[in-house]
């Protein structure tokens, strides 16, 4: 589980979701600062169907259960600068940090849920939601809200990782993914 220091975002699979030929993993998290839960900065997490894999790149599948250091992000996503545009869903660059040390898989983030894939946007990154039911769609302006949130919390806890749009360390930032449901 989580070690107790620093900025931690728990996520704990629960489920395999399927609806059709859709599958995803469905999950919740919570963000921990030295081991007490902020409240306001925990929901529902959807990523790719499993099992978990980093040896292969590109494989569709989640990332394996582990403890991963978090950075700033750069590009069609990112940490900051991304867009403002509250009227047209999934407008470039979107909010999001990445993940790092996840072996061969590459350019593993969280970010939100989007269009036009709403069910799961992800080749093996993480999408924060509120609740869904089995078959539903995540919503992407709550997605994109929970994401800024915890961008917002990451630059409250870690102010100079945040000073240069290039890919920094957030020191003593990571995500805590346990479970390898079916």
């Amino acid at each position: 589980m989580i070690a107790g220091r620093g900025w931690e975002l728990l996520v704990e699979r629960l489920c395999v979701h399927a609806a059709g030929e859709r599958a995803r993993t469905w999950g919740r998290y919570q963000v921990y600062r030295d081991g007490v839960a902020m409240p306001a900065l925990g929901g529902f997490m959807c990523e790719c169907a499993g099992p978990g894999n980093n040896a292969v790149p590109d494989t569709g599948l989640r990332i394996e259960a582990g403890r991963y250091p978090l950075t700033t992000q750069f590009g069609r996503y990112r940490t900051s600068g991304y867009s403002e545009d509250l009227s047209d869903a999934g407008r470039d660059p979107m909010p999001a940090v990445r993940l790092e040390d996840t072996g061969n898989r590459v350019a593993i983030l969280i970010h939100p849920g989007h269009p036009p894939n709403l069910y799961l946007s992800s080749t093996g990154c993480l999408n924060p939601t509120g609740p869904l039911a089995n078959d539903q769609d995540m919503d992407f302006w709550e997605s994109r809200g929970r994401m800024v949130a915890l961008i917002d919390d990451l630059r409250r806890f870690a102010p100079g990782a945040f000073g240069a749009e290039v890919n920094t360390p957030i020191e003593s930032a990571f995500v805590v993914v346990v479970g390898e449901p079916g």
